[in-house]
């Protein structure tokens, strides 16, 4: 496994970190959840992201469990708070300075641990001041509960405001956590250059699309059985991704992936580490092997030529429009 440093700090992540987004607690049982996250652990993936609103607060109890029994020195956990989660009753959403309070308890327990090497912002809140918000992660990390701030999602003025605060309150705000990959680029205009300039770095989540870039869908071909795609629910969030057109171009990528020794899966991974502002890339699984599988993106070079003509192939129907960069907004509580 390789490492890197998490924005300007002395923290270090994996280069692929396991993420349990629509898995744990929803789409695989227990016991096959469990078994992901050992095989990502055997792989030398000791980084996890999670966040209170999976499965309703259910994935942070599993991913505990899987996670049972490790050293927690040597592992680098994180977990996010703002969308509805529980009762979602007036105050369970949103970056107030209850709501952030009473999220990370909860998250705490769930997970079994005593602190969070990271905690996130899982979108930006247009109805609480943003200075609330950052005086209470200060208070956060000033009580041991985590050693690291992050948000997601924010647009590259929210970034700066709040890695401002974070400076006068005395703590770091050192990464973000947006959609990036080959198909969706809208953080290379604005977030990336302004993160640069300030010590942030990305976390990126979904860098095979909601697995569109693994070439797995077919143009013209009925979704494969078992699927996300084929998923009632997680299905409909892929919208667009699963259009003919999108598609037949994934599958003129498979020619570039050949040529660098790579799956598909492993050549869109390896595309997004190449961007010196990522740290890390998110990755789930249904299975053991996709993660063994997916830790072999580690070995691989694309050359600038090979990026070069990635670029031109997926130009006509990649998103680059920094203004998709976008938080809800309103609460929806």
């Amino acid at each position: 496994m390789k490492y890197r440093y998490l924005g300007n700090s002395g923290f270090k992540v994996s280069e692929l970190v396991y993420g349990n987004w629509i898995t744990h607690a929803s789409q695989i049982d227990d016991k096959d959840a469990i078994a992901t996250v050992h095989a990502a652990l055997d792989g030398g993936i000791t980084s996890f992201d999670t966040a209170d609103v999976y499965a309703n607060q259910a994935a942070e109890v599993v991913l505990g469990k899987a996670l049972a029994g490790q050293r927690r020195e040597g592992l680098e956990i994180f977990t996010k708070c703002y969308w509805p989660v529980a009762e979602r009753g007036v105050n369970d959403h949103g970056l107030s300075r209850k709501h952030i309070m009473e999220s990370i308890n909860g998250s705490l327990k769930r997970v079994g641990v005593d602190y969070f090497d990271l905690y996130q912002a899982h979108r930006y809140d247009y109805e609480t001041p943003l200075e609330e918000t950052m005086q209470a992660f200060a208070d956060i990390v000033r009580q041991g509960k985590a050693l690291y701030i992050g948000v997601s999602e924010w647009r590259a003025e929210e970034i700066a405001a709040g890695h401002k605060l974070a400076k006068e309150l005395g703590f770091q705000l050192i990464s973000n956590q947006p959609q990036y990959s080959m198909l969706w680029r809208v953080i290379e205009a604005e977030v990336i250059p302004t993160s640069e300039s300030l010590g942030v770095s990305q976390i990126v989540w979904s860098p095979m699309a909601q697995g569109v870039l693994t070439g797995k869908y077919l143009p013209g071909q009925p979704l494969p059985a078992g699927s996300r795609g084929a998923d009632e629910k997680a299905g409909a969030q892929m919208g667009r991704l699963l259009t003919e057109d999108v598609l037949t171009k994934v599958q003129e990528l498979r020619p570039l992936a050949e040529e660098c020794g790579a799956t598909m899966a492993q050549f869109a991974l390896a595309w997004t580490l190449k961007n010196p502002n990522v740290s890390s890339a998110i990755v789930g699984a249904t299975k053991p092997e996709q993660i063994t599988s997916n830790i072999g993106a580690l070995e691989i070079e694309i050359s600038d030529d090979v990026m070069r003509r990635a670029a031109e192939i997926l130009a006509p129907v990649a998103v680059f429009d920094p203004a998709e960069t976008k938080s809800p907004p309103a609460r929806l509580v």
